[in-house]
């Protein structure tokens, strides 16, 4: 049992106010239901609205958290600083070539927020050898400086920046209190005799000139045209709902407004907005976790009305690459004449001709290969480009226009039957390491052979690689710079692989100090998330290495629910599968137990969001095993929050995990794993609930409605609630702000060991 700390507070203790709710046939009370401000939708965009009586629990709890953790402090400050150490005062990203300007973001000294700059593009602008710099032909010229737009803000994120086709217009979006909720704002680029910040749309515009887009996702495009901003509107609830187009450039007298192009009518359904590396095209993509269609505007009519590629039909997915005269589809609908019925599990291409085109006339482009899990696609005039996951690891195919036409028969204009994989005469990128995560961040111009990834891996900090297709000279253009020094044969980085109790092999990432006994003496972070088909990386990070330099090994459970060994991965850990996302990190949990790694009560379990659900849960199922549970952000009080309409994502969620409104089996399986609603009676460890007032996906209520239960139930502890008052479900801004609640989890591990022993 965890010893209970020593505390000038004691825990606080919330009204309880029971709230007794009937639902398909089933009664359950719910004492905290009051923690939910009834306005909470005023909340999140002014969270001084919040009622006092919620305000007044939220800062005991915050208060009673730092005391507890008081004896931390000096170790929080200490890990603070090693890892701001590890990072480079000064630094610049890799410039991205576009036209005639060479865009760039550089952080000057001590600086929380970047400066986005461009500067005039060189003839030439390859390095002779690798890591040189690149040149510039001209002065740099500032385009947004982000720490003065933050100055006055206690939270600043920026959602997006863009410079229009013709260079001569700058957008980007920005959200100061964290609950995603965005204002569009717009600069001309070719007046200077304008100040830097100087906006056509904003407060700070001239008199008579219009404001910035309101209550927008942060989502925008341009028109290729330059003459449009077309942008995604978000709801009085949260949810993106309609598409709208602005001018960019009004004619004299000509009023300014908002013309909407689309209204979504589907409440679960999610908009994304692109336009094609062609320029050819406006995307509009609508859809869910299971399904989506896209629209299409034509780039040289952005006045037309969207028009879809191919009808929706539920349960496929579909995305599109405009590639010379065709789209090359990524689709998991099933191949004409598969030998085997059923979905492209793991996703397949296709083709169709630039022009909507029904699912009927695709044809097969590059079937299907069993393991070959395929993630994105990139298209330039002369190349296409693709990155897939095989056997857990990243790689990068690269296949000429010339070789894909040679395969194609006049007739039906898609390869030939029983030719060759595109895999064997594409040029591919893959690397020699256990585990690693290979990024590819796509063809760069669409006229030019230039393609760019980054390679990293837990031991290894991010090269920047520029492939020139080609040639295939490969032009190493940045490694991530650790200052205070980072020797990668100093650890140790291993893929594992755990039995799961239906016989399933989970894999593991391991990294640890070359040299560590595996007797199970180490203290382990065991961190896992699993869910929406999202694949928990292999990759480098900085602030890791405060545990692993103290003797910790740090290791990624990569459980069903994710899609690391491809996109099957994800379907048997969501829906009524999803306990096998539980399960899961609990076998890995025992594996590393079993081989040595580390012993019962000597893991700290760490997740967020979705994978605060798996804290929750397992904790609930298994807490013999931890000695500590760090839940960011975790979405713990399920069955009510996947039974209330009016939350931004409940309906587009239920493809997830069930609707508990109207299937008495979705409603059966969510009661039985919430872990609000599953407390028992047992020896928990401590556990840190962290969460953040403007949250829109995973509201405050729920950390502090489970620590309230915890506290009324369980055993052990102690039970821990910090909620951020000035920020959303991404936690605090600022690239050293940040850090304070990396460094506050990162303590609150090394003191849940002390206090186990």
């Amino acid at each position: 049992m965890s010893k209970q700390p020593s505390s000038r507070l004691s825990p606080p203790v919330p009204k309880r106010e029971s709230v007794i709710l009937e639902q398909l046939g089933h009664t359950r009370c719910d004492p905290y239901a009051w923690m939910k401000d009834p306005d909470w939708q005023q909340v999140l965009r002014d969270p001084g609205r919040l009622r006092p009586d919620i305000r007044e629990h939220l800062e005991a709890e915050n208060a009673y958290a730092a005391d507890v953790l008081a004896e931390t402090e000096d170790l929080q400050a200490t890990l603070l600083e090693e890892m701001k150490a590890r990072i480079p005062a000064t630094e610049e990203s890799v410039p991205v070539p576009d036209g005639p300007w060479l865009y760039n973001r550089r952080f000057e000294r001590g600086a929380q927020y970047p400066l986005h700059v461009r500067t005039p593009r060189p003839a030439s602008e390859e390095p002779a050898t690798e890591g040189q710099e690149q040149e510039t032909a001209g002065p740099e010229e500032i385009l947004l400086d982000v720490t003065a737009r933050a100055q006055g803000h206690d939270f600043y994120s920026l959602g997006g920046a863009a410079v229009s086709d013709d260079h001569g217009l700058y957008a980007f979006s920005e959200d100061t209190q964290g609950s995603e909720v965005f204002r569009i704002h717009l600069k001309d680029l070719t007046n200077k005799d304008q100040a830097t910040d100087a906006m056509l749309w904003g407060e700070e515009a001239g008199p008579g000139q219009p404001g910035p887009v309101e209550s927008s996702t942060g989502a925008f495009a341009f028109s290729p045209d330059s003459e449009w901003l077309f942008w995604i509107w978000r709801d009085d609830n949260g949810r993106p709902a309609r598409l709208y187009r602005r001018r960019t450039r009004p004619q004299p007298g000509e009023p300014l407004e908002d013309i909407l192009v689309y209204e979504e009518t589907d409440p679960g359904f999610f908009l994304n907005l692109s336009v094609s590396a062609s320029r050819q095209w406006i995307m509009l993509e609508r859809g869910d976790h299971d399904t989506n269609e896209t629209l299409l505007i034509p780039a040289a009519d952005p006045q037309a009305a969207p028009v879809s590629f191919a009808p929706l039909v539920r349960g496929e997915r579909y995305s599109l690459t405009h590639w010379g005269d065709c789209f090359i589809i990524l689709t998991n609908r099933a191949e004409p004449g598969a030998s085997s019925p059923g979905q492209a599990v793991d996703f397949t291409l296709m083709q169709a001709p630039d022009r909507p085109t029904p699912q009927q006339e695709w044809t097969p482009f590059l079937p299907q290969a069993p393991g070959h899990f395929l993630l994105q696609v990139s298209a330039g005039r002369d190349f296409l480009a693709w990155s897939e996951r095989f056997e857990g690891n990243e790689r990068i195919y690269v296949l000429a226009r010339k070789d894909a036409l040679a395969l194609r028969p006049a007739e039906n204009g898609s390869p030939s039957e029983g030719g060759p994989d595109l895999r064997e005469i594409a040029r591919s990128v893959q690397m020699d390491e256990p585990a690693y995560d290979l990024t590819l961040l796509g063809i760069l111009e669409y006229d030019r052979p230039v393609l760019r990834y980054v390679y990293q891996s837990p031991t290894t900090p991010p090269h920047w690689y520029d492939l020139n297709i080609e040639t295939g000279a490969r032009i190493l253009r940045k490694v991530r710079d650790v200052p205070s020094g980072h020797d990668p044969q100093a650890y140790e980085t291993r893929r594992l692989f755990a039995p799961a109790r239906d016989g399933e092999m989970v894999p593991i990432t391991v990294l640890m100090k070359r040299g560590t006994k595996l007797d199970g003496s180490a203290p382990l972070l065991l961190y896992g998330y699993g869910s929406y088909g999202i694949s928990m990386e292999a990759a480098f990070s900085t602030t890791t290495l405060s545990l692993v330099d103290r003797g910790w090994i740090h290791a990624i459970a990569h459980v069903r629910g994710g899609s690391e060994k491809g996109w099957n991965w994800f379907l048997e850990g969501r829906g009524r599968k999803k306990p096998n996302t539980f399960t899961d990190f609990i076998a890995v949990a025992r594996h590393l137990i079993t081989e040595g790694y580390t012993s019962p009560r000597r893991i700290v379990a760490h997740g967020g969001s979705a994978g605060g659900l798996l804290m929750g849960a397992v904790t609930n199922m298994a807490p013999e095993l931890f000695a500590g549970i760090a839940a960011q952000v975790p979405f713990v009080d399920m069955l009510n929050t996947m039974s209330d309409t009016s939350l931004p994502l409940t309906p587009p969620e239920w493809p997830e995990w069930g609707n508990p409104l109207t299937d008495p089996e979705a409603y059966a399986l969510i009661a039985s794993y919430s872990p609000y609603d599953n407390v028992r009676q047992a020896d928990y460890p401590a556990i840190l609930a962290m969460g953040g007032l403007s949250d829109p996906r995973v509201t405050y209520w729920e950390p502090a409605k489970w620590i309230a239960r915890l506290r009324d139930i369980a055993q052990g502890g102690p039970f821990l609630c910090r909620i951020n008052m000035e920020a959303g479900h991404g936690g605090s801004s600022g690239r050293y702000t940040r850090l304070k609640e990396v460094a506050l989890v990162q303590a609150f591990a090394l003191w849940c060991l002390k206090q186990s022993k």
